[in-house]
């Protein structure tokens, strides 16, 4: 296979141990040798890397400085080549890269003057860029030149407080850089590449008279993943038209999915810096992802997920406990920003026996694995992976799109504000029962997007025990979760008591006062059970301790939830699917008296509170339109919208289209 040859000498160790089968295999696949790539044609693809540039800024009449700047890069590129008979590459490509979504991986420029602070933000570097290059087989090296664009955000911070001022920077340049390709399959392949790219002096000037002037650089060295297209390949969507390459060393999954919703007017007699608006509105969510894995070694998987993601909940994603949009994480993205979600490694350790099969899919290869088996599991990915999984609700981009119906409300499971963390994962699985635990990071503060060093200190335990059951001869699974946080957060009651104290003191100041290193605790109890070929049955009961700040998901200190997936079969429909289910949310004692008083949480604050269990109902229908493309209608019904009866009832419209591969 083409991955083996890549891999070269190592491919040779491991076929020496592979056994008379594997062997036996290579030497019939190697009399057959696979015809040279076609480098001609039209390509798109995506890369991810590491970034390092430097920014030289002055502000208003300071001296110019110098400050640097980096991290984690990713993005896309589309191109097409032309192939000369001497094997002469000549093509064209463009490209856009940006920071991992972390703000301080995009921070070009930071400085501050007398009466202000100003700061600049890399959103996108875009090139548009000739290649030139010698083709030789399946390999490609290549030279490549052109021009260059960024784009940033500048902002002026008032010191006095009388205003904060952002304004969008663009400046143009050049790009130059080399790279290496290699065809790993007929459609498929990967390059290294670096790429330079430097821009020239532009200044802004914010009314009265502060004018911020810089330059820029930025280095990369990225690799890529390229699918090459024939024209018939992209008049419709279709799953396998764009098909993972053959081969048993790596796989490859992707998707893009839009969401669209809305809601009429509700009554709101008043509202909160956190309350949804009681006034109509819209928003919607975008997200595309790769999901790539790479065997290593025998039993051990390197998993890798880039993702852009754009768009917003509504009022910012705040307003509800149980959210109505799994997609809408609480960046705010208003353009698509690209994240590096899942990095991780996995090892399999199989204590031999009866063996099962599995399919190709997001996070596992296709292959035969030990049912009686040690997997452990080290990186960057969600919590959710691994825990609290429901073959029915599960997965925003596919089935419910509540928070509170697709995840236990009150697992308030370590995240940064896209929902992904650092941790480490062991699972013990047997036929008919399986036990997990892990270590996570969490947040820094609440609601953050950097992680609290302090190693075992600080952080998340995880344990989970899973019982397959069955009903006559179908299936079902019950899960039992326990969970412990020890995170830096504020107390409820002690802000309650300290704002009562010192006269003034706003409530929401007050609970930053009190945070130190927390215990926070709770448990989910889930159940799953397939009622026919076409009916499943799901159900969740979550609880925590509720007398200290929500660290990272929403503001649910206990929760029920449960409901129907019905698949499409009896009306001629086999892949369609309806699901209808319901939430009851709750808060404890300390954080309704929190609210009431004008307090503020991760999601929530309407500035006073009337308490009353936020009560959702939800359904969709969820349509096939061809191979890999689903659109689905969703409708959920919410009252007592963050637990406060005095407003909503409120009714949320959706549509969404995904596609995947």
């Amino acid at each position: 296979m083409r991955w083996q040859a890549l891999l070269g000498g190592l491919a040779v160790v491991s076929l020496a141990g592979a056994g008379p089968a594997r062997a036996a295999d290579s030497a019939q696949a190697s009399q057959v040798a696979p015809p040279p790539f076609d480098w001609n044609g039209a390509y798109v693809g995506a890369h991810a890397g590491f970034g390092h540039g430097s920014g030289r800024a002055a502000i208003e009449d300071g001296a110019a400085a110098t400050q640097g700047f980096g991290g984690m890069v990713g993005g896309v590129q589309a191109g097409a080549n032309r192939v000369l008979p001497s094997g002469l590459l000549l093509g064209i490509e463009i490209d856009a890269m940006q920071p991992n979504a972390y703000p301080s991986n995009g921070a070009v420029w930071s400085g501050t003057t007398a009466d202000h602070s100003f700061s600049e933000q890399i959103d996108t570097i875009a090139t548009v860029r000739g290649r030139l290059g010698y083709v030789a087989g399946d390999w490609m090296i290549y030279g490549t030149g052109g021009l260059a664009l960024s784009s940033s955000q500048v902002t002026r911070n008032s010191l006095a407080g009388d205003g904060d001022l952002t304004r969008a920077l663009t400046r143009t340049g050049w790009a130059a850089g080399a790279g290496i390709e290699y065809a790993l399959s007929r459609d498929w392949s990967a390059r290294v590449e670096y790429l330079y790219t430097r821009f020239g002096s532009r200044s802004i000037t914010f009314e009265p008279g502060s004018t911020y002037a810089s330059a820029m650089d930025f280095s990369a060295l990225r690799i890529g993943l390229n699918r090459k297209f024939g024209w018939s390949d992209v008049t419709a969507w279709d799953s396998a038209a764009i098909a993972a390459p053959e081969g048993s060393n790596w796989e490859i999954h992707g998707q893009t999915t839009y969401i669209h919703q809305g809601y009429p007017s509700f009554r709101s007699p008043y509202a909160g810096a956190s309350s949804l608006n009681g006034p109509s509105q819209d928003k919607e969510t975008w997200s595309t992802s790769l999901y790539m894995t790479f065997g290593l070694w025998e039993g051990a998987e390197l998993h890798f997920n880039p993702e852009l993601l754009q768009g917003f909940g509504f009022n910012n994603t705040a307003g509800l406990g149980g959210f109505s949009n799994g997609e809408a994480q609480k960046s705010d993205f208003l353009y698509p920003h690209y994240n590096t979600s899942r990095l991780f490694v996995r090892q399999t350790f199989g204590f031999g026996g009866e063996q099962e099969t599995v399919e190709s899919d997001y996070g596992q290869m296709s292959g035969k694995r030990d049912i009686s088996r040690l997997t452990v599991q080290v990186g960057k990915f969600a919590v959710h992976d691994v825990f609290d999984n429901n073959a029915y609700a599960q997965d925003p981009r596919v089935d419910f799109l509540n928070w509170s119906i697709w995840a236990a409300g009150a697992f308030d499971y370590p995240a940064d504000k896209v929902g992904l963390t650092y941790g480490a994962v062991a699972e013990w699985n047997e036929k008919r029962w399986a036990l997990r635990a892990g270590y996570f990071l969490t947040g820094s503060e609440p609601n953050s997007n950097t992680f609290d060093g302090a190693v075992f200190r600080r952080g998340a335990y995880v344990a989970e025990a899973e019982a397959r059951t069955s009903l006559g001869s179908l299936p079902g699974k019950i899960r039992a979760t326990a969970w412990l946080n020890n995170a830096n957060s504020g107390s409820y009651r002690g802000a309650i008591d300290l704002s009562a104290a010192i006269p003034g003191l706003d409530i929401n100041d007050a609970i930053g006062l009190t945070r130190e290193g927390r215990i926070k605790y709770g448990y989910v109890i889930g159940l799953e059970q397939a009622l026919s070929d076409s009916v499943g049955l799901f159900g969740r009961w979550s609880w925590n301790s509720g007398t200290n700040e929500i660290s990272a998901f929403t503001d649910i200190d206990a929760s029920l939830s449960g409901g129907l997936s019905i698949k499409g079969a009896s009306w001629g429909r086999p892949t369609d699917t309806i699901g209808l289910a319901g939430a009851v949310n709750m808060l404890s004692r300390d954080h309704r008296d929190y609210l009431a008083l004008g307090g503020r949480g991760i999601l929530i604050g309407d500035g006073a509170l009337n308490y009353r269990p936020e009560q959702i109902v939800e359904a969709y229908y969820a349509m096939t339109v061809s191979n890999g493309l689903v659109a689905t209608i969703d409708y959920q019904y919410i009252a007592n919208p963050a637990y406060n009866a005095d407003r909503g009832p409120v009714s949320i419209f959706s549509g969404r289209v995904r596609g995947s591969f």
